[in-house]
């Protein structure tokens, strides 16, 4: 469909833009560099489309890429271009719809908790398999895949600062002040993943794996940015970050344990081992301000944070589930091998 920019850094740090996919992210790439007016898909074409296929997940990658860092050769004003706001409109809708009719809300929020934070005792994820089986390789992959949305980590959340008050908003701002590091440039968790990166010999410029992930993990980092962009999804967002904090704290402590057995440098450990302490604290504040604040403030949107919590889990367990099936059977988990 369209010639492929090369995907390397650029002197900012941030790859070219990635190929299309189909005509929806074809359209929008095309759209992205272009002078004059921009032609795209009609809403029948989106309605058509698999709202979890790599297509429309890549065109929602595309979309909302200017609103983050943009894109080398791509206009700072392309953010607030009304075609393809509408278009972007088009692609959510469709997405959005999809992940209603799919996942299984519960109506109180507590119990969405509890759910999420009781780990059945049989329970085998990403991170048992790095801990127990995965070799360098795997940690590689999974590091180049989670470096999508890793490299911006919490920049989605803070949309909804201005959008929240009293409670809710200082432990939202108290999280975020951790995540961007406490005022040291250095400690911010963005950066620390970069670090990691480098430390597992990959390149930790700012989208350079994007081509390598597939739907699974452009449709986990384009949640965040869903409900990150929509005032009416606040409820949802919250429900995100609660999801993740949550299970962030013992996931870690798995992975410091895989990265010790592989034989880690203390830059990969670092970013892991922050957040073995950090997240534990972290769940206790945004379970108790930033939900129960939002809450008590707002406890018409209960539903909408219980929804946030069950479209994260589905994401993140499809992913899960697809890179596992690809490592059990001896294949790569990503789309294009890694260099090196």
């Amino acid at each position: 469909m369209d010639v492929e920019t090369p995907v390397r850094a650029s002197a900012a740090g941030t790859a070219g833009l990635p190929r299309g996919r189909g005509a929806l992210s074809g359209a929008v790439r095309t759209a992205l560099l272009a002078e004059g007016p921009r032609a795209l898909p009609a809403g029948a074409e989106v309605a058509a489309a698999d709202p979890y296929g790599e297509d429309l997940q890549l065109a929602l990658h595309l979309c909302y890429e200017p609103h983050y860092r943009g894109f080398p050769g791509v206009a700072d004003g392309v953010e607030w271009d009304p075609g393809l706001l509408g278009f972007r409109l088009l692609l959510e809708r469709r997405f959005l719809d999809a992940l209603r009719a799919d996942v299984r809300a519960d109506d109180r929020v507590d119990r969405a908790l509890r759910e999420v934070l009781s780990e059945p005792a049989d329970a085998y994820g990403v991170s048992h398999y790095l801990r127990d089986e995965g070799g360098s390789t795997q940690l590689r992959e999974y590091a180049a895949l989670r470096s999508v949305h890793q490299l911006r980590e919490s920049d989605p959340y803070a949309w909804v600062l201005p959008r929240l008050r009293g409670r809710a908003k200082a432990g939202m701002a108290a999280v975020l002040y951790d995540e961007f590091g406490g005022g040291r440039a250095e400690r911010v968790h963005a950066e620390l993943w970069a670090g990691l990166m480098t430390d597992l010999g990959l390149d930790p410029s700012y989208g350079r794996y994007v081509p390598a992930a597939g739907a699974a993990t452009l449709a986990a980092s384009n949640l965040m940015s869903l409900f990150g962009l929509h005032r009416s999804l606040r409820g949802a967002l919250v429900g995100h970050v609660a999801t993740v904090e949550v299970t962030s704290s013992p996931a870690a402590a798995r992975m410091v344990v895989a990265l010790r057995r592989a034989g880690a440098g203390p830059a990969a450990l670092l970013f892991y081992e922050e957040h073995v302490e950090a997240d534990a604290v972290h769940e206790q504040l945004v379970r108790r301000e930033v939900v129960g604040g939002l809450l008590a403030e707002e406890p018409e949107l209960e539903a909408d944070v219980a929804f946030g919590i069950a479209a994260t889990v589905r994401l993140a367990e499809w992913e899960a589930d697809r890179l596992l099936t690809a490592w059990r059977s001896g294949r790569s988990g990503l789309r294009v091998p890694l260099e090196g």
